[in-house]
């Protein structure tokens, strides 16, 4: 039960949405026993952001919430990838993306906690 939501002070077409959740969709794998089939993703864009002191430059904070935990391998590997999504499709630097990555023991879903 992963969710992933993205941050940016840019904007995002709604084509680069829908690519973004493919390859996030795929990237979410890295993760050990996570799959796209209980991914939910979230995009908020032309946000208010500063880094730096600036707010010229494209960037972009991204939250990854996982139920359960994972090694620092596996985070590395999908901080490596969510950049690189990024970069790629709204020309954002690695430099200027924050990955915050937290682990939730109590997750509710379709009327029941687990």
């Amino acid at each position: 039960m992963p969710y992933i939501n993205t941050k940016t002070n840019t904007v995002i077409t709604k084509e680069k949405e829908i690519e973004i959740k493919k390859k996030l969709g795929k990237a979410i794998e890295l993760i050990p026993g996570k799959n796209e089939n209980w991914l939910m993703v979230s995009f908020e864009d032309q946000c208010s952001m500063y880094f730096k002191g600036k707010s010229e430059d494209r960037m972009a904070f991204v939250e990854v919430k996982l139920f359960g935990s994972a090694d620092s391998g596996a985070y590395n590997k999908l901080t490596a990838a969510i950049t690189t999504i990024l970069k790629e499709e709204l020309d954002i630097n690695p430099d200027h993306i924050y990955v915050k990555y937290e682990e939730v023991s109590s997750w509710g879903w379709n009327g029941s906690n687990f």
